[in-house]
């Protein structure tokens, strides 16, 4: 039971990331050639997300811990994701308490730097997130 619990927060990080990265990102800039009026948009938009992704992450990592403690057989697998997910979590926290209080207060001509660089950080994050989330899921097929 666990490790179904897991894998479904695991999903909905991963599904969200990719969401976000495929789908909103291309369109909010296609809608917001201006890189001020994007940034109020995207500064919106964030607003009130760090919470859940916090809980989001605390929640793989006890469910990783978890697993390594009462499934043996996974161990590996699972030990490689909880990295994984420290590795992201840590990006985040660095994107959410460093980056974005950046940006907020950046200069109009330094935004598209800083949009360049979240680009650059949240794909970090997603190859991380997927990496963990396809390691779990190929050692929990088996099991």
């Amino acid at each position: 039971m666990v490790i179904v619990a897991h894998l479904t927060i695991a999903a909905v990080w991963l599904g969200s990331m990719v969401y976000s990265l495929v789908v909103v990102q291309p369109r909010v800039e296609r809608f917001f050639p201006d890189a001020e009026r994007r940034e109020e948009f995207l500064v919106t938009l964030a607003n009130g997300n760090r919470r859940p992704v916090v809980a989001l992450v605390a929640a793989l990592l006890l469910t990783d811990l978890s697993i390594l403690v009462i499934r043996p057989e996974v161990r590996l697998g699972y030990g490689v994701a909880l990295v994984l997910h420290l590795l992201a979590g840590s990006v985040f926290a660095h994107v959410s308490w460093r980056h974005w209080p950046a940006r907020v207060f950046a200069l109009p001509e330094e935004l598209p730097g800083y949009q360049h660089r979240l680009r650059r950080l949240a794909w970090t994050i997603l190859g991380l997130v997927a990496a963990a989330f396809v390691t779990t899921l190929s050692v929990s097929v088996d099991t």
